[in-house]
């Protein structure tokens, strides 16, 4: 047994990270309140220094120990330079963040990190400071949020699909990708293909297809199915789709994440879990109708083709 975690009891918690906008705090506090809804003591750590204006309060924020603005003043570097030094700054002090955690024992918790992709790609820090709490007998999946809107374009998702399965392998934990704000994916413009082709990332070669009649990607068209070739051999990549104003959609994430760090929870809270969702049947719940977005599309697609058909 290390140093570190020598006297100190197992904890879980979820480390969430992904593109700036993807709704990463906004999850935070949502799975916050689901958590404790059903019994469980839940704390958020706020990780991002650029992160200024929280909606909720945090038991712990790193601007305790560094700002990006500070940084930045002082240094003279730019907003990613900035916030690269901030991260390594707090591997440097890594036992600051250790005596804080101290206060937390017994929680469940939440670290909303920065959105800067490189952090998950390639730099090592915050890689380091996950290894680091895994030595304080932290038990962590990696919930990695992308906007649901890249769906509608499939440029842009297999970008997405190369960034997820880059981040998988480099941060080294168990991770659940989840495509977050399903609740507003109508307005981002009509799906190619039914919802379940985009999270269990199903035959890549159709939206090659599709990319192919596009005019500007049609002189990429080898490079993408090589790209789509990587991610296909690695067969990593997968998305849970999150609204997370719908608690069905809230539980069925919190599973997915359970099961991946191997939480195990009491009578109790399955018993207040099964009391929420009952409620959840007759306020709120409309996962179904959030999922079923496609057939939206397709009735709509038919019915104008048939009205196309009658006006002939």
């Amino acid at each position: 047994m290390s140093e570190g975690s020598r006297g100190r009891s197992l904890a879980f918690g979820q480390v969430v990270i992904g593109p700036p906008g993807s709704g990463k705090t906004t999850y935070c506090h949502a799975m916050r309140e689901f958590l404790a809804q059903i019994g469980r003591k839940v704390s958020v750590v706020n990780l991002d220094p650029a992160n200024e204006a929280l909606p909720c309060p945090c038991e712990l924020d790193i601007s305790q120990l560094v700002t990006l603005p500070d940084v930045m003043g002082s240094l003279g570097l730019g907003p990613n330079g900035g916030l690269l030094y901030c991260m390594e700054y707090l591997e440097t002090n890594v036992d600051w963040l250790q005596e804080k955690l101290e206060g937390l024992k017994g929680h469940y918790v939440l670290f909303d990190c920065p959105g800067q992709v490189e952090l998950y790609t390639h730099h090592n820090s915050l890689k380091n400071v996950f290894a680091h709490l895994a030595k304080w007998n932290f038990r962590l999946v990696a919930v990695h949020l992308v906007d649901s809107h890249y769906c509608t374009d499939p440029g842009k998702f297999i970008s997405v699909l190369c960034t997820s399965l880059s981040t998988m392998l480099h941060v080294e934990l168990p991770h659940v990708n989840i495509l977050s704000k399903m609740d507003l994916i109508e307005q981002y413009g009509k799906l190619a293909f039914n919802l379940d082709y985009y999270t269990e990332v199903l035959d890549l070669s159709y939206l090659v297809d599709h990319l192919a009649s596009d005019p500007f990607f049609r002189n990429y068209r080898r490079l993408n199915e090589k790209l789509v070739e990587l991610i296909e051999d690695y067969s990593l990549v997968s998305f849970v789709p999150l609204n997370v104003q719908d608690k069905e959609s809230m539980r069925q994430v919190m599973q997915a994440v359970d099961k991946a760090n191997g939480y195990s929870f009491g009578d109790q809270e399955h018993r207040s879990l099964e009391a929420l969702m009952s409620a959840a049947v007759g306020a709120d719940f409309h996962f179904s109708s959030t999922l079923a977005v496609q057939e939206k599309y397709v009735q709509s697609q038919d019915k104008a083709v048939e009205e196309e058909v009658m006006d002939l």
